[in-house]
């Protein structure tokens, strides 16, 4: 096993000595310092070209091209994680999934790109072949990159076993992703969740649901995007209609992180139909937790819907917890005709203070 961290000054020196074979190599971490101005790379011949042993890699903004063949020696790789790939170190999908079929003992796939360009070429993406790969034993899946990427990727494996998944992607303005929602539905642990939140910042929107054991998410959707309309619309793209899994969740969580001293981030004009494209698949949902930056505005969304379409977003909406509020006075009229619709529709729906000790008191 060889951790040693080298700065990138004294890699000339040790990179003639790193071409030949390690037979007996089990780990290797290699973190490059990318503020430095002299790119460490690794050549095709590192290592031999071969590493029977190997069970555990990092490489860290490290440029490797030749890292696919580098994998196909690799079968008893346990964990693999290949973090802010550099634009000099792409790889396809396909060279890849060719190395990851060699690795029946590998849990943990982790590979984050550094920059969108790693979309793949269009005149080389292809329909999804007949027989995927099957990875026997992979667990947890990290990636980030962009969508196409993914998808191909997906398009050629299978996952059985598969029980973490956190997701990335660069800003798009159309995210297409059936192999996601394919592997995501046949996952046998994801549909044990019951509870999701969204979380948006001012540089990305953040989904994970969790399952009633575990405190932390079973399953994770980022989006890098500051602008909050794209933030909103992007996510109920990638969620979509087709994703089962949201169609059993009971509660739902959206929180905004930004202190309350700060300005809001949410923009009065928003569109309300965007709020409505994110809810639309939560048809399970029985609690809605709101957090006092968002509140107003989900709930003006709901409010705008037309009295015959009042029950079609979150039909089986029975609470809301709004974080913070004051007295029964202070609590805005849309959230008022929004109940009162929902009454009679047979649909009520309650509404409560919730506070920042958990505890909560019902307001209308």
């Amino acid at each position: 096993m060889w951790n040693q961290l080298v700065p990138t000054s004294r890699w000339e020196g040790l990179a003639p000595a790193m071409q030949k074979p390690f037979p007996e190599l089990t780990f290797l971490n290699i973190w490059v310092d990318s503020e430095e101005d002299t790119v460490m790379s690794l050549q095709d011949s590192f290592l031999g070209g071969s590493a029977p042993l190997l069970r555990h890699l990092w490489l860290v903004d490290c440029p490797f091209p030749g890292l696919p063949t580098l994998l196909l020696s690799a079968n008893h790789l346990d964990s693999l994680h290949l973090w802010n790939i550099p634009d000099s170190g792409l790889f396809s999908p396909q060279a890849l999934v060719t190395a990851l079929s060699v690795m029946s003992r590998l849990e943990i796939f982790d590979f984050q790109f550094q920059s969108p360009r790693s979309r793949p070429d269009p005149a080389s993406r292809s329909t999804p072949p007949l027989t995927r790969t099957v990875l026997p034993a992979l667990a947890r899946l990290v990636f980030q990159g962009v969508h196409e990427y993914l998808e191909d990727l997906l398009a050629q494996i299978e996952a059985p076993l598969l029980n973490k998944l956190k997701i990335t992607f660069f800003m798009d303005l159309h995210f297409v992703v059936p192999q996601l929602h394919r592997l995501i539905s046949h996952a046998k642990s994801f549909k044990t969740c019951h509870r999701a939140f969204v979380y948006t910042s001012d540089r990305t929107i953040r989904f994970a649901i969790f399952s009633e054991t575990h405190w932390s998410p079973e399953l994770t959707l980022e989006i890098r995007c500051r602008e909050l309309d794209y933030q909103l619309s992007s996510l109920a793209q990638v969620c979509g209609s087709s994703l089962l899994l949201l169609s059993t969740l009971v509660q739902l969580d959206i929180v905004d992180p930004l202190p309350p001293t700060l300005p809001s981030q949410w923009k009065d004009d928003m569109e309300t139909t965007q709020w409505l494209q994110l809810l639309d698949p939560f048809t399970a949902v029985n609690d809605l937790r709101l957090s006092d930056q968002v509140g107003r505005h989900v709930c003006q969304a709901l409010e705008e819907l037309a009295e015959e379409r009042v029950t079609e977003v979150l039909p089986s909406l029975q609470n809301i917890f709004l974080s913070d509020l004051g007295p029964l006075e202070s609590v805005p009229k849309f959230i008022e005709r929004f109940v009162a619709a929902r009454q009679l529709s047979g649909h009520p729906v309650a509404v409560y203070s919730w506070g920042d000790r958990g505890n909560y008191e019902i307001i209308i």
